[in-house]
């Protein structure tokens, strides 16, 4: 038997919990033995639910009890869940977590422990909720030297473009509406500033490259600024905009970004729509290869960590390792990075039209109906000549980059 303890009994934790108990028997033949949730850490009580009696308050009790031999992260934040994934690993104990925040910020650390100590730091359900991606990345795609990652990697923001776009709804309206129906959270900034799929990006670009990517590091653009006329302007392209992380391998180098582009009909991530993820995956040899689904959700997430512990029950004291080292990943610089630029300025076409000629050359003029704005779509260029030229008109009301 394995037993497990699950640290914090929230949404997914209590999931975890939930399918454990649930697909017993299924779990116990794919994983050669029985799985046993042994304990339960919280802070709370929760009288009449059958969790109580395996309900513990002192992280002690765990890490010290030699019968536990996988620990479930489901705590969410930095600390104490660094403290805690930290003492379990040395403790000599598997841990499994769905905290991006945790991978994104000391991964390569905790992966060390896990080798040192034989045992395994697993993290599926940190990057996409339900989507198998992570364990496809290391094992599936390992024979292929990946060209680029692309994905819609947040549900709450996709959701709200998706509204935006099919409904002609306002940003601030659509917000309010994805948080009564549990979408999105009381405090949106980290999804709609792009923070969440920043630290999602950074973790699946880490493992593709075998080196640490900060989070920090990348440049990253949220929706807050996306208008009813952007999508207008999209419309009129036959695109829609979706807020991308992006990775793409450059060189000897690799860029990273995160940000609303408008996205053509013949781009796989076209059709992900509503609160779905999907990430795209570019190898060598392979090619495209797609994950879709929820990206986010109790038993989705639940169901991806409890993925983790079957494969950890599988390898007692045999660590499976993943590259992923502490050296920093060469990034080019963010004026150094190619795209092609939709662009808007204040005043009509009289205003701009031989403006935009003389500092661009070639621009395709796009025409929405209004005629207090000009709006064009530039050839590819770096970020460092947009930016230089854009300031040289000085009258720039939006831009978005163009998915390729």
């Amino acid at each position: 038997m394995i037993n497990v303890s699950v640290l914090g009994y929230g949404t997914v934790g209590s999931g975890v919990v939930e399918i454990i108990r649930e697909n017993a028997e299924l779990i116990t033949k794919r994983a050669g033995e029985e799985i046993r949730v042994k304990s339960v850490l919280d802070l709370r009580d929760f009288e009449g639910d059958p969790v109580q009696e395996i309900l513990v308050h002192d992280f002690n009790e765990i890490v010290n009890d030699d019968e536990v031999q996988i620990v479930v992260e489901t705590m969410g934040g930095l600390h104490p869940a660094y403290e805690f994934v930290k003492a379990s690993l040395e403790s000599g104990k598997s841990v499994c977590t769905s905290n991006k925040a945790l991978v994104a910020d000391f991964g390569p650390e905790l992966l060390e422990i896990a080798e040192k100590n034989h045992v395994n730091f697993l993290f599926e359900a940190s990057v996409g909720g339900g989507i198998p991606i992570i364990r496809p990345l290391k094992i599936s795609l390992a024979p292929d030297e990946i060209l680029e990652i692309s994905g819609i990697l947040n549900g709450t923001t996709n959701y709200i473009l998706t509204e935006m776009t099919n409904n002609g709804s306002a940003f601030d309206d659509v917000l309010k509406d994805a948080q009564a129906k549990g979408y999105a959270e009381a405090d949106p900034t980290a999804d709609v500033e792009g923070h969440d799929a920043c630290r999602k990006i950074a973790i699946l670009t880490s493992l593709a490259y075998g080196k640490q990517l900060d989070f920090g590091d990348i440049y990253t653009e949220g929706i807050t600024k996306v208008t009813d006329r952007d999508v207008a302007y999209a419309k009129k392209l036959s695109a829609k905009i979706k807020i991308f992380g992006t990775s793409k391998k450059a060189g000897d180098k690799v860029s990273a970004m995160v940000a609303p582009v408008f996205v053509y009909p013949e781009n796989p991530l076209y059709n992900v729509d509503g609160v779905f993820n999907a990430i795209l995956v570019k190898g060598n040899m392979v090619g495209d290869v797609m994950f879709y689904g929820q990206g986010a959700g109790k038993l989705a997430t639940a169901s991806a960590v409890v993925s983790d512990v079957i494969e950890e029950a599988k390898h007692v004291d045999v660590n499976m390792k993943t590259l992923w080292s502490h050296e920093k990943l060469d990034l080019l610089p963010n004026d150094e990075v190619k795209n092609m630029f939709f662009v808007r300025l204040r005043g009509g076409r009289a205003e701009n039209e031989a403006k935009v000629k003389e500092v661009f050359g070639k621009a395709d003029e796009v025409d929405a109906g209004f005629s207090d704005e000009y709006a064009f779509v530039l050839p590819e260029m770096t970020e460092g000549e947009f930016s230089k030229a854009a300031e040289k008109l000085g009258n720039v009301i939006n831009r978005f980059r163009i998915a390729l």
